[in-house]
């Protein structure tokens, strides 16, 4: 987001990075009563490490994560394809602003124990305004507009913890 300052008739353009700067546009949807395996198999195939999970209808409900598959699937030794979205997919959904900085992001993120928000537009956090995904990779993009200390040890931190 472009802020333009006037100073003594000069005007001065800084940059203020946002959570919309940074996130995923592409956000790959699968439904709730799909199977675990249909899942696993979109996100092979899309190159992802989680689906945002929908109703019938379109709503999102949950995501289901590659972490999701792992912790709830995998050691438990469940045929892929007897178990639904809906069963172990992780709700509910935490959202961001997409007018958020990064660093609140980073905060979210851990002090929710999360790897991916959903970004929704503006003020609501409505998800049907969604716009976007972020995760902890997307802040590496972040680390080359970073000029505030605060800011910096807050991105530091969830990089080191979740990659």
């Amino acid at each position: 987001m472009k802020h333009i300052l006037k100073s003594q008739s000069m005007y001065i353009i800084t940059m203020t990075t946002t959570v919309s700067d940074l996130m995923r546009k592409n956000v790959f949807t699968i439904k709730e009563s799909d199977t675990i395996q249909n899942s696993a198999m979109k996100m092979k195939d899309k190159k992802v490490s989680s689906l945002l999970v929908v109703d019938n209808g379109g709503k999102p409900t949950g995501l289901v994560t590659e972490r999701d598959l792992v912790r709830k699937v995998c050691i438990n030794d469940v045929r892929t394809t007897e178990v639904k979205n809906k069963e172990i997919m992780s709700a509910p959904l935490i959202t961001i602003e997409s007018n958020s900085s990064p660093s609140i992001a980073a905060d979210l993120m851990l002090k929710h124990n999360v790897r991916h928000l959903i970004v929704v537009d503006g003020n609501s956090k409505d998800t049907s305004k969604l716009v976007g995904m972020i995760t902890p990779l997307d802040f590496t993009k972040y680390e080359e507009y970073v000029r505030d200390d605060t800011d910096k040890e807050s991105i530091e931190m969830i990089l080191e913890y979740y990659i």
